[in-house]
């Protein structure tokens, strides 16, 4: 199925407008309803936490109250609705969602994608060997230089049968790009070659509900740039910046007001259907290849010489 992605994800959420500065923060414009969107359209929706048009809320309590994914076409669309109405109800609503839950209690939905392509450059580098290197006489950063999320990265869960969530998405053609062993695996869907767009993590059932979710930069100056302003404005790092093994995206997460964390991402891996999953034991040696910590700048002089 050509399914491409997470299209937007919807909250319930405590404090609104608190939720709200921090999307703002964090590069994401706000459009019109509650909803805040990175370049390509993807985005955030927001909704206080009694709303009444919010599907049901988790258990859990988990402020996540459904991930609508974007498909390319109605033939994809419809063979979801198919597949989907096996084995449980489906609602179709009047602006062509279609709408339903997966295993886990997770609400999901699903709509042909309204993400408009991004057109900007990726960063370059200057490497000696390498014929595509940045022009001459462009530098490679500035104080004032954009750092927006450009697209909807993924999403990761917390679940209590990492087994039978899978085989749901699999049902959906999601595929296994690469595992950690008694963990949980990361899932590519069909229509894109991202390494993947949901990680499941085996967890307490008290627990079900999102850990975190990304948004993809254009390279990983604009994610030091993203991350080091978003410190800039008060909000508190949680791991990173760093750079992941299995995916090789680097990353940097924050804490946030919306009962999960958030992550900016940037050159994550793509495969096809050659490629072979690894499995890794779970653990901070196979989490990153390196882990940095913010600090504020700093500069050599008279006062701060090192022997």
């Amino acid at each position: 199925m050509n399914i491409l992605g997470p299209d937007y994800l919807v909250f319930g959420v405590d404090d609104f407008q608190s939720c709200r500065q921090f999307l703002l923060d964090y590069g994401l414009t706000e459009t019109q309803n509650g909803y805040y969107q990175a370049l390509d359209g993807t985005g955030v929706l927001l909704r206080e936490r009694d709303d009444p048009q919010l599907p049901p809320a988790l258990a859990s309590g988990s402020q996540l109250r459904e991930t609508v994914y974007g498909v390319a076409d109605d033939a994809t669309l419809n063979a979801i609705v198919e597949e989907l109405h096996k084995d449980r109800e489906v609602h179709i609503d009047d602006e062509g969602v279609v709408h339903s839950h997966d295993d886990m209690g997770f609400a999901l939905g699903f709509r042909v994608t309204q993400r408009t392509p991004v057109t900007l450059a990726a960063e370059k580098v200057n490497a000696p060997g390498d014929d595509e290197m940045r022009p001459v006489n462009h530098t490679g950063a500035s104080a004032t230089m954009p750092a927006a999320p450009r697209s909807l990265s993924h999403v990761v869960y917390f679940v209590p049968d990492v087994a039978q969530a899978e085989a749901f998405y699999r049902r959906l053609g999601f595929i296994c790009t690469d595992r950690f062993t008694h963990v949980g695996p990361f899932l590519r869907p069909g229509g894109t070659l991202d390494h993947h767009t949901l990680f499941l993590i085996q967890a307490p059932p008290f627990m079900t509900g999102i850990e975190h979710f990304t948004f993809h930069m254009g390279g990983p100056t604009e994610l030091m740039m993203a991350g080091s302003r978003f410190v800039e404005k008060g909000y508190q790092s949680f791991w990173g910046p760093g750079r992941h093994q299995l995916g090789s995206n680097w990353f940097w997460y924050f804490n946030s007001p919306l009962g999960c964390h958030i992550e900016y991402d940037a050159d994550m891996d793509r495969h096809d259907d050659s490629w072979q999953p690894r499995e890794a034991l779970p653990g901070a040696d196979n989490s990153q290849y390196f882990l940095l910590n913010w600090r504020e700048k700093w500069a050599p002089g008279p006062d701060n010489a090192r022997a």
